[in-house]
């Protein structure tokens, strides 16, 4: 909540008259006396706000402008603490969100990707940020979280009465695990490590949140991509698998659009042949139910339960178009186990 000695702090340290103040989706919209703001408090420190807001300044300098930039207190820092939280003010940029459906928006978006991969190319952090990378950590986060899997089998059974969602746990957790073994497999008989000594050479970052409402479409049909608070050093084809995994799980698993994402991406900044392998193993790996067990065993959001069961049970409604299109992409792509 953003009370009237916040809002004249905010006022102070960014130098500007909030003329209007209204939640919207986590962040504020501000209207000021120098025009449309976004105004978010963020849940990390200094040190990594610095490598996201050097991240951003880098992609302008590099010819990938249409990004959400922060502005500048008056110490030419860019964020205000007011009461140890720390607030980005940023430019608020109108439009429509990206719609998955439309596959005129997935190739834009597709494209739009390769061309901020490009010029993320040597990004030097700036002095006292902390570095953000998951170069290297894959073979490791995907053993982890299939440990985690039996372990939360663990604690499910241990419940006397179980709910809808842990019943569903319960009945399912063994065909995820098995994906988990499938996509290390896959990933320790790739190139990862060499795609991972490329991306450290080649200083290059991801978005790490490519999804429909961080892709702002503006009235010239541009697009805009915003919210950079997750990404990091990672090789991309974390970030386009991660994409692809978004659009296909609303259109029914159809591979018709992981060719139209692949072939968009391609024509701008193609694949190497070993980077399918890596892409593959990404997208076996049970992402999405892990963090969505997760969530619930650890309370790690406010969530209701009838929601945890809501969406347990559209993943559990996936799996036969899902299993399809892993056998699909297998075959088009080449892909051996």
């Amino acid at each position: 909540m953003i009370t009237m000695m916040r809002e004249f702090e905010i006022e102070r340290q960014f130098d500007i008259k909030i003329e209007k103040l209204k939640p919207n989706k986590g962040v504020y919209f501000l209207r000021t006396n120098e025009g449309t703001r976004c105004l978010k408090k963020i849940n990390y420190g200094i040190q990594k706000l610095l490598f996201v807001y050097g991240a951003k300044e880098h992609l302008v300098k590099n010819g990938f402008p249409k990004v959400d930039r922060y502005y500048m207190n008056t110490y030419g820092e860019p964020f205000a603490i007011v009461n140890e939280d720390i607030y980005t003010l940023s430019e608020w940029i109108d439009g429509r969100e990206a719609d998955f459906k439309n596959k005129e928006d997935v190739a834009n978006a597709a494209k739009s990707l390769a061309h901020m991969h490009i010029a993320s190319k040597g990004y030097e952090p700036p002095e006292n940020s902390k570095l953000k990378t998951d170069l290297w950590r894959w073979p490791s986060l995907m053993n982890k979280r299939v440990r985690a899997l039996e372990k939360m089998r663990h604690m499910t059974r241990k419940r006397n009465n179980k709910n809808e969602f842990e019943m569903n746990y319960i009945k399912n957790v063994q065909f995820y695990k098995d994906l988990g073994i499938r996509a290390i497999n896959v990933l320790e008989s790739s190139a990862y490590e060499d795609l991972c000594k490329i991306s450290e050479e080649d200083k290059n970052f991801c978005h790490h949140d490519y999804t429909y409402h961080n892709i702002i479409i503006d009235e010239d049909d541009s697009i805009n991509v915003i919210d950079f608070d997750y990404c990091k050093r990672e090789i991309r084809a974390y970030d386009i698998s991660s994409f692809m995994i978004k659009v296909l799980k609303r259109v029914d698993w159809d591979i018709e659009y992981a060719k139209l994402i692949l072939e968009s991406y391609n024509k701008e900044y193609p694949l190497r042949e070993e980077e399918y392998r890596v892409l593959f193993a990404f997208l076996l790996f049970p992402q999405r139910f892990w963090r969505l067990s997760n969530r619930y065993f650890y309370n790690e959001t406010n969530w209701a339960t009838k929601s945890f069961d809501r969406k347990m049970s559209r993943l559990i409604d996936e799996q036969d178009a899902y299993m399809k299109f892993i056998e699909n992409f297998k075959t088009d792509y080449d892909q051996k186990e």
